[in-house]
Order: structure tokens, then sequence, then C-alpha cells
């Protein structure tokens, strides 16, 4: 749990914003940032985010919902978004749980994902979700 990033606390309802302002969330984060990652699969190495997640009811749009395009890929599981006009990835509906978001650390207001020590990188490219299941 990470309550504070170089000296922004993190409120329990905490806004998020994509790099135009079209989009504005409110994530649920009442333990703060938790379990912030990164990670290797195809999508990821190119956004370069760093995400934590939240449950689905932990994410609210409070505007600009109309501005958020849904991409999907390989197996279609998983659904992105992106604000339409500037091109922000805000969130995603996670793939290894479904009853989550993962949100883009970088649009929480006032926090800079860079100021987050040691964050660890998951191995998306072996998603567990492909990964043999023992027995």
């Amino acid at each position: 749990m990470i309550k504070q990033v170089a000296g922004v606390t993190i409120q329990p309802k905490h806004r998020a914003s994509c790099h135009c302002g079209a989009v504005v969330l409110e994530l649920d984060l009442p333990d703060g940032i938790v379990d912030p990652r990164r990670c290797d699969c195809s999508i990821c190495r190119r956004k370069g985010a760093v995400v934590a997640s939240v449950p689905l009811a932990g994410i609210r749009i409070v505007q600009g919902e109309e501005h958020l395009t849904l991409y999907r890929f390989n197996t279609h599981t998983a659904k992105h978004y992106f604000c339409a006009r500037c091109g922000i990835y805000t969130h995603h509906q996670r793939r290894s749980n479904p009853q989550q978001y993962g949100y883009n650390v970088g649009c929480l207001e006032g926090i800079n994902p860079l100021a987050i020590p040691d964050v660890p990188t998951n191995d998306g490219v072996n998603h567990p979700a492909d990964r043999p299941k023992p027995g």
C-alpha cells in the first residue's frame, strides 16, 4: 500500500484524468495505491504505464465517457480504454482478473509514477491465463 508519492497523499476517492482532460475518473483508493506494477506483454511494453488495480466498482467515470475508445486484442478478454482525443490509456478490465480494473497510475491527479521506487514487472508475455494448469 502506497499512501503518499513524492509528498502527495493518495486520497480515498482520488481523481484521475487523461492528458487533455476530456476523460475524468474517480477511483476508490481507501488503501492507497496497491500493488503497482509494470507488465512486459506486447501492449504494456508499448504504453509503458505503471498500473495498479481496483474492483470494478472502484472506478466511476465522472466525465467524458463518450471520449473513451475500447481496444481489445489476442483473446479479446481484456478491455483497454483510451481517450480518443489525446490517446492516453486510462484503465482496462483485466484479463487475469476480470473482476478488476487496472488503472494508469500516471493518470492520478498530482501523482508522478516515476517517483514510486522499485516497481516490479510482471511476466505478461507468459500470461498466467496461458500457463498450463497444474495436475
